[in-house]
């Protein structure tokens, strides 16, 4: 699974985050609203995951792999 929650409540999006992964993102920000998200590992994102994190605003630390997502969406951050 591409997102996941730490043990310290970072949740962490990695690798291909697909459509599907964007419904346990949304819960995980719902079970806890002020959670940091780590996209360090991330790859690939879905525009629906994109989507959640346009919603929800959480804070975002890290900077994923693919320069793309550099490039494009470092503004969510």
């Amino acid at each position: 699974m591409t997102v996941t929650v730490s043990a310290d409540g970072v949740i962490l999006l990695q690798g291909t985050c697909a459509l599907y992964d964007a419904e346990p993102l949304l819960r995980s920000l719902a079970d806890n609203p002020h959670a940091l998200i780590d996209w360090t590992g991330c790859d690939h994102i879905h525009t629906a995951v994109v989507q959640v994190l346009m919603a929800a605003k959480p804070r975002i630390v890290g900077s994923p792999t693919h320069s793309f997502l550099r490039d494009h969406f470092t503004s969510l951050a």
